[in-house]
Formats: C-alpha cells, structure tokens, sequence
C-alpha cells in the first residue's frame, strides 16, 4: 500500500501506517489526517509532534494512557485526558495520532 503526496509515493503497510518513518513531513502528516477524516488544528499538531518526540526519546509508541500521562505532564491537565485526547482523534488518540506522526502502531492497539 502506499500514499501519494506532491508527486511522491510514500510505502505503508496494510493499515495506513508509514513503513520508512524517515519519510515523514508535516505535509505527509495532513495528508494522513485527511484520509482519516481530522481536521488538524493547532492542538493537533501539539499532540502530532509530542508523539514524534516520545518516540524519539523512548523508541516506542505511546498506548493511550501512557500518551495521556505523559501529555498531562507536559501540556498541563486540562490536555492531559482521554475526553480531550478522544475529541481531536476519535478513533484514538494513541492508535490515529500516532498514524498521523508516521510512527507504528502502539503496542497493544487492535
């Protein structure tokens, strides 16, 4: 499967999610988020990025309550819950985010 964006194709699996996560650019990251039906705004592009740095960090894709934790942490209480986390990415917020970030699919989604 793949992606196609400004004239380039970019490899994913059968999920959606990239194969070569070096490919990744915000571009690719709207583009993703439109065929998942998102809207990206400001706060999305603060929890898109979040995720690329978790990942950079600790070499893993966040589970949504690890990824609610830690964004509590971060950005503060009021972002740092699923009733937030749900209303920007609801088909979830560590399993769609984490698309949209061109990272792999967490551990433990289905």
């Amino acid at each position: 499967m793949a992606i196609e964006v400004g004239g380039k194709t970019y490899e994913t699996d059968e999920e959606g999610y990239l194969v070569n996560l070096a490919d990744w650019t915000e571009e690719l990251g709207g583009e993703i988020a439109k065929s998942e039906n998102v809207e990206m705004s400001p706060n999305h592009w603060e929890v898109v990025n979040f995720l690329r740095e978790y990942y950079n960090e600790y070499q893993i894709a966040p589970a949504v309550r690890v990824l609610t934790k830690a964004i509590g942490k971060k950005l503060g209480a009021d972002k740092g819950n699923s009733k937030y986390l749900y209303e920007l990415f609801p088909y979830g917020p560590a399993k769609q985010a984490c698309k949209i970030a061109g990272l792999p699919k967490p551990t433990g989604c289905v």
